[in-house]
């Protein structure tokens, strides 16, 4: 019989002490007060002007992008609102020579880094020239394959530590893409090769209509970074001053050759998965969404900028107009488009076709020409 002493073996005491160390990071509490003033970012007020204006636009740009799915003006589109902290004040901790790998839901991240916003939207429709990235816009075309971005983006970053750049490979996740192969073969590559990355996972408690309580027995996902040897950090997804502080550390330990962070963002998406007919009435009270609706990272936002003298109604009417004028003009540009044929696709496959492919493009040139 084993000796019944201090050294006694106890892995759930172990797991419990590893989950007590990941606290909530926090500076800008749901009632837009400083809470956290020594981990305050060194934002200037223009910065953060300019944070608070990119939130208000695509706050702007997910209420238009539902109305222009609605009239089938769009394809596929996965809501955002709710989690403008997450995405916005991580990608402005960026500098342009670093490389995002979004998900599907990332959208506003790209165009920010660059992406024009009229190829968004061909994007949206399945035209291949939304995935025609301009140059020196450094972002990949939205993965639709849930989780595979991991993958991806360790190898990006990969290349840029063998080539000596001095910048990262970010990339993005919802709480369900942390339950995929994907997501732990990234990290664990990632972690082994100490790669300049940054991994989001945006948990906003649901992967479609499953909650993220019945997807993990973590009572994290941070602490999935740990087996992967990386440091990782839980941080409120709603407050944007904390979000930006987290993938700037992330990103100035990255480029200084300490290796890649995981970041979980708690955060909430108040419209559905996606457009493509998910009800979250069905799965979702609506005590739960007022409850997060209390935690909006706009109001949060707007309240403290308002105690700095820096943000009014007048100034965002006027990012609102501007939003709305700027989509309109990028939906203009997007039907504008030549209709996609299929000779084009076959096209841009390959520099060189394979005969079974020369075949297809010589039967679609004849039958497109009639």
């Amino acid at each position: 019989m084993a000796a019944n002493n201090s050294t006694q073996l106890d892995p759930k005491k172990t797991l419990q002490e590893i989950e007590e160390k990941f606290e909530m990071f926090q500076i800008l509490n749901e009632e837009g007060t400083i809470v956290n003033e020594e981990a305050n970012p060194n934002l200037s007020d223009e910065e953060l002007v300019e944070l608070m204006s990119r939130m208000v636009y695509t706050r702007i740009l997910d209420q238009r992008s539902i109305s222009l799915n609605r009239q089938g003006r769009l394809g596929f589109y996965a809501p955002t609102a709710g989690q403008e902290a997450s995405q916005l004040a991580s990608q402005f901790a960026l500098e342009k020579e670093d490389f995002i790998l979004p998900g599907y839901r990332d959208v506003p991240q790209i165009v920010w880094h660059g992406l024009p916003l009229w190829q968004a939207f061909l994007f949206s429709r399945g035209h291949f020239m939304g995935n025609q990235i301009p140059e020196g816009v450094n972002v990949f075309p939205p993965q639709i394959i849930i989780g595979a971005q991991f993958i991806q983006a360790a190898g990006v970053a990969l290349g840029m530590q063998k080539r000596g750049k001095k910048a990262i490979a970010i990339t993005y996740t919802g709480d369900g893409g942390s339950s995929q192969g994907d997501f732990y073969e990234g990290i664990n590559f990632a972690g082994a090769f100490r790669v300049p990355a940054v991994f989001i996972v945006q948990n906003n408690q649901y992967a479609i209509s499953t909650p993220r309580e019945l997807q993990t027995a973590a009572k994290t996902i941070a602490q999935k970074g740990i087996a992967a040897g990386i440091p990782s950090v839980l941080v409120d997804g709603m407050d944007p001053l904390a979000v930006y502080a987290v993938t700037k550390d992330a990103r100035d330990r990255a480029i200084n050759g300490e290796g890649p962070t995981l970041i979980e963002t708690v955060c909430y998406r108040y419209g559905p998965h996606t457009m493509a007919g998910d009800d979250p009435t069905r799965y979702r009270t609506s005590e739960t969404d007022s409850a997060w609706e209390k935690r909006d990272p706009l109001v949060r936002f707007r309240t403290y900028l308002e105690g700095k003298g820096l943000w009014n109604e007048e100034k965002e009417a006027e990012v609102i107009e501007k939003a709305k004028e700027e989509i309109k003009d990028a939906i203009k540009k997007a039907d504008s488009a030549p209709k996609q044929k299929v000779t084009d696709l076959i096209n841009i496959m390959y520099d060189e076709n394979p005969y079974n492919l020369d075949e297809q493009l010589a039967y679609y040139t004849e039958k497109e020409s009639k």
